[in-house]
């Protein structure tokens, strides 16, 4: 499985790019970190990377009500990274649709 799992492309995130033009969100590995992260999105999308944060989120409890029962769950955790590229360079994730 590589670095970098999908483009981030909410509400909310789209609204950060457009207030910041070169920041974009990522789902990445839960184990990568802000080094192997820079080198992918280099390599992907053939931009230079500025500065990389990253964050963690836990899964969220859920329950819902069956004939059964109860039944309760969780979602999955997963990390989020945030990338400020150079002024001027921007990324394009529908060019290829």
């Amino acid at each position: 499985m590589g670095i970098i799992i999908k483009p981030i492309v909410t509400e909310k995130q789209t609204a950060i790019t457009e207030k910041c033009p070169t920041r974009y969100g990522f789902r990445v590995s839960p184990d990568a970190n802000k080094l192997e992260i820079k080198k992918a999105i280099e390599d992907m999308y053939n931009v230079t990377v500025v500065d990389v944060n990253t964050m963690n989120y836990d899964g969220k409890r859920k329950s819902r009500y069956t004939k059964s029962g109860v039944i309760t769950g969780k979602s999955a955790s997963f990390k989020k990274a945030i990338i400020t590229l150079k002024e001027g360079e921007t990324i394009d994730f529908f060019s290829n649709i």
